[in-house]
Order: structure tokens, then sequence, then C-alpha cells
């Protein structure tokens, strides 16, 4: 017995250690420093207690950021959600070609951010030779780059994100959806479900478990979101697609505070808790049903 508790804590050692190295330990230091008046040289920061927090929470910025992520969030739990559902049950029903159409919806997910953003950028967005300047050049219309205007930024770069993104939802679907069990697919055929009622009552709730997973991941990411912001407008134009993670990024490197940045990768880090928690509670409120 007692060879066997070493043999497993010797297994799960590494793992341990990793989550350690690379987990734990940065997230306190994270922690500390958010306490700090540190530029990320100097060899020891100052400690000003609460003034980081009062002084991003009386930014305006900073609140703006906050607003975007929101809407990012609302955004990422609703059109790549309906997206990928619709289209995993849809090809529930094409067993032949399903293996080809999955590859291409999820070509976009394996590509490097910089590719997408460069082919969207070049291709799509690009005012002289994109869609946009096809638009305007030659069938005369009245258009800009929606990357250019306050008003339409956020939701340009958020449907690049979605276009990359709905396929791995696809996948992931339909992975799930092919393992509800056949003999309650028959049962419900044979007492007359329509196709409605069969999602309702037979995919849905065996899904559920994937899906409640599937929200708190894309939760927690959308307040993580960063590279197809940075790549495409920065936070611009005037802050419009500004994100908390552009707006740590923007003290830690480009003004050195570093104990701001880390107070904002706190509050971030809170957010993805809220989601974390609210996962467990889903799952409790699964078993009790």
């Amino acid at each position: 017995m007692q060879m066997r508790k070493a043999t497993n804590y010797l297994l799960i050692a590494p793992s341990l250690l990793l989550s350690l190295l690379i987990v734990l330990i940065p997230g306190l230091l994270t922690l500390l420093v958010a306490f700090t008046d540190w530029d990320g040289v100097a060899v020891s920061p100052s400690f000003i207690g609460m003034q980081n927090f009062q002084e991003i929470f009386e930014d305006r910025i900073f609140w703006k950021s906050l607003f975007n992520n929101a809407q990012w969030t609302i955004m990422f739990i609703t059109v790549p959600v309906v997206i990928g559902l619709l289209t995993a049950i849809l090809l529930l029903r094409r067993k032949r070609s399903r293996s080809a159409y999955q590859l291409i919806f999820l070509f976009p997910y394996v590509l490097a951010p910089a590719t997408n953003a460069m082919l969207w950028l070049n291709i799509i967005f690009n005012p002289v030779s994109g869609v946009v300047g096809y638009l305007k050049n030659s069938l005369g219309m009245s258009i800009t780059s929606p990357l250019s205007s306050v008003h339409t930024a956020l939701y340009a770069v958020a449907s690049v994100d979605i276009w990359h993104y709905w396929g791995f939802l696809t996948v992931v679907y339909l992975a799930a959806l092919r393992q509800t069990p056949g003999d309650q697919i028959e049962a419900a055929q044979l007492e007359g479900c329509n196709s409605w009622q069969l999602f309702k009552f037979v995919y849905f709730p065996s899904i559920k478990p994937t899906f409640s997973i599937m929200l708190v991941m894309i939760i927690i990411f959308s307040f993580l979101t960063f590279d197809y912001v940075y790549l495409l407008t920065g936070g611009g134009p005037a802050h419009s697609t500004e994100m908390l993670s552009t707006y740590a990024y923007t003290f830690a490197f480009s003004a050195f505070q570093v104990g701001k940045a880390a107070s904002v990768a706190l509050f971030m880090s809170i957010m993805g808790l809220l989601a974390s928690c609210l996962y467990i509670w889903l799952s409790k409120n699964d078993l009790k049903g």
C-alpha cells in the first residue's frame, strides 16, 4: 500500500511542479505586484497599497475597456454558439461528408491569429484592394473600413474572431451530439417527436455538460481576449476596441507601470474566477436534477 501511494505521488509530481512554477508562483507574484509601484526594471518595488486600484477605477478608459469586454462576451455567448450548434445539428445527418466539413470549418481555428488578421486586413477590410475597396471604388458605395470607425470597430474585430472560433465550437458540439444514446433517439422518434422536440428533450440534455463547460470557457476567454484586438486595431480608434488585456498591456510595456498592469490582470482573474464559480453552480444543479 505504501509503495502504491509513493508511486501515485511520483506520477502526479511533474504536473504539480508544473502548476506550481507556471501558475501558482506567477499568480502570487502578480497579486503582490498589484499593490506596488514598479516599473519592471527596479530591483525593489515600493509598496503603495490600494493606490493602483484607486487610479484605474478613476480612469474612464478602464470602464470603457470593461464595457467593451462585456459586449464582447455577450456577442461570443450568442453568435458563435448559435452558429456552431446549428451547424453541428446539420452535420449530424451528413455521415459521409461530415469529416470533410469538420476539416473545412476547423481550418481558420488552426491558423495563427496573425495569419487570420492579415487575411482580413488585406482581403476584406482593405479600403483600396479589399472587399471594402471594391464596394467603394467599383460599385460607388459610400463605405469605409469598419475598423476605422468608433461605432463599428468592435464589431468588425469580433466578426474576425467569431469567424475563427465558430468552427471549433461546431466540432465540439458535434462530438457531444454523437454521444447521445441511440435507444433514446429511437424511443423519441417512435413517440412521434418532431425535430425540435428531439433536440430539446433528447439531444440537448445529453450535451448539456459539454454546453455548460464551453459556455464558461467562452466567458473566461472573452475577458482574456487580446490577439485579434491588438493585431487589428491595437485598442483603437479612440479606445473603441480597448479591452482589459490591451489596457494592461499598455501599462506594462508602453508606460512601464507594471504595478497597474498587475492590478488590471488581477481584476481579469477575478472575472475568470466568477465564471468558474458559475460552472460549479451549474454542475451542482445538474447533479440535483
